[in-house]
C-alpha cells in the first residue's frame, strides 16, 4: 500500500470512531505525519464540538510545522458551531494537506483547498476517495438532495419469507447478523417501522451495541392504534419518539384525544398526508418533516406492507436484505415487500452496485435501488 494510502486509511477508521454521533455533520478523520511518523490524530468526535483536524492539531504534543495532513474530507472554511479548520492548519505552518473527498456543502464545496493553496500550502485531493465517499453517503445525499437517506432492512429465508404464514418469524437468521442490525440502528439517525410491527411484536426498536446511539423512534400509524402500553409509548420520555398519523385521524375527536395521550407521555404526533378516507401516510411527506428536525438518515425495519410503501413512493436509497439459511415454505407466508408489485420486469425496482457478505450461518446483499425511470 502506497504511504499516502497508508495514512489515508487510518484517518477514514478515526472517522467511523464517530458513527452515530456526528449527524447532520459528516464523519471525519485526520493524521498528522511529519518525518515519517504520525505525530497525532483526531476526529469529528460529536455535532457541535471540534472538527478531526482541530482536535488533532490542537492535540499535537510536537511541532507540526511542515507536517503532512491527511483528511477525508475538505477541512470547512466558515464559521458554524466551531471556528474554520483552514485558519488553524494555515496558523500551524501545515505544509502539504492530503483531502479524501471534496465537501458537497455548499458553504465549502471546494473553498476549503483553494483557501489552503492560495496560503501556499500544498494540497492534493482523491486520495482513497471512493472510499471516503461513501463513509458519509449519508451527509452527500442529505446535504445535496434535503431529504433522509432511507435504508430499508429486512430479513429473510432462503425462499423470499420474512415470517411463516402463522406470523411467527423468530429468528430467520443468527446473532451474529442480529448483531450487525443493531450496529446499523447506531449508523442511522432515525429508524422507522408501520403500526402492524408494533402491534405484533411490540419492539423497543432501540440500539443495544455497547456504546450505542439510540436512533429516533418512528411508527407510521395512519389511525393511531398504538398502544399506551406499548414499550415505545412507555419509553418516549427517554428515547425520541414520533408517531406519524393521517390527517383525517387528527380530525375526529376520537384522534385528538389519542394525539393528545401521546404528547403527554413524551411522543411527537406528526401528520402526514391521509386526508382522505383509506389513505395512509404519506412516506415522502413524512421524510420532508423529518429533514426539518435534522433527521439525516432513516433505516425502515418494517414488515411487508411498510417496505412495499417505501419503494413505492421511491424514497428507498439502499437496502440491506439478510438471507437466513432456512426454508419456510408455504404460499401464505409474507415475503419482505407486499402491495401489487411490478407488472412486468421492466417494471421491477433493480439493485445497482450490489455486495455480499457473510455473516455467521447468513448473508447480507446490500445494494442501491435504480427505478425504472433511472436506468
Amino acid at each position: 500500500m502506497e504511504t499516502k494510502e497508508k495514512y489515508m486509511r487510518r484517518a477514514l477508521e478515526l472517522a467511523a470512531m464517530g458513527e452515530g454521533r456526528t449527524s447532520p455533520n459528516p464523519m471525519v478523520g485526520c493524521v498528522i505525519v511529519k518525518d515519517g511518523r504520525i505525530i497525532s490524530e483526531g476526529y469529528h468526535e460529536k455535532y457541535g464540538e471540534y472538527h478531526a483536524e482541530r482536535n488533532a492539531l490542537l492535540r499535537c504534543e510536537e511541532d507540526p510545522a511542515g507536517a503532512d495532513l491527511y483528511v477525508t474530507l475538505e477541512p470547512c472554511c466558515h464559521h458554524g458551531k466551531t471556528p474554520p479548520c483552514t485558519d488553524i492548519i494555515i496558523e500551524k505552518k501545515i505544509g502539504r494537506v492530503f483531502v479524501g473527498g471534496l465537501d458537497s456543502n455548499p458553504l465549502v464545496a471546494g473553498k476549503g483547498v483553494a483557501i489552503l493553496r492560495n496560503s501556499g500550502i500544498e494540497v492534493e485531493t482523491g486520495i482513497l476517495e471512493e472510499d471516503c465517499l461513501k463513509l458519509n453517503e449519508v451527509f452527500y445525499h442529505f446535504i445535496s438532495t434535503g431529504t433522509p437517506f432511507v435504508a430499508a432492512k429486512y430479513a429473510m429465508s432462503a425462499d423470499g419469507r420474512i415470517a411463516c404464514a402463522t406470523g411467527d418469524s423468530k429468528w430467520i437468521t443468527g446473532e451474529d447478523a442480529r448483531r450487525q442490525v443493531h450496529m446499523l440502528r447506531k449508523r442511522y439517525s432515525g429508524i422507522l417501522v408501520g403500526i402492524g410491527t408494533v402491534i405484533a411484536d411490540d419492539p423497543m426498536l432501540n440500539c443495544r451495541e455497547e456504546e450505542g446511539v439510540d436512533p429516533v423512534r418512528i411508527v407510521c400509524d395512519s389511525n393511531l392504534r398504538i398502544p399506551m402500553d406499548s414499550q415505545i409509548v412507555k419509553t418516549a420520555g427517554e428515547i425520541p419518539t414520533i408517531v406519524a398519523a393521517a390527517e383525517r385521524t387528527l380530525l375526529t375527536s376520537e384522534g385528538r384525544a389519542k394525539a393528545g395521550e401521546l404528547t403527554s407521555a413524551g411522543v411527537t404526533v406528526l401528520t402526514a398526508g391521509g386526508a382522505g378516507e383509506g389513505e395512509e401516510t404519506d412516506l415522502k411527506n413524512l421524510m420532508g418533516q423529518l429533514a426539518e428536525r435534522k433527521i439525516d438518515s432513516v433505516l425502515i425495519e418494517g414488515g411487508s406492507r411498510i417496505n412495499a410503501s417505501a419503494f413505492a413512493s421511491r424514497i428507498v436509497n439502499k437496502v440491506y436484505a439478510y438471507v437466513g439459511g432456512v426454508i419456510i415454505g408455504g404460499e401464505k407466508a409474507p415475503g419482505p415487500v407486499g402491495g401489487e408489485g411490478a407488472r412486468t420486469m421492466a417494471d421491477a425496482v433493480r439493485l445497482r452496485d450490489t455486495c455480499v457478505s457473510s455473516i455467521g450461518e447468513d448473508i447480507c446483499i446490500t445494494g442501491y435501488p435504480a427505478y425504472p425511470e433511472d436506468e
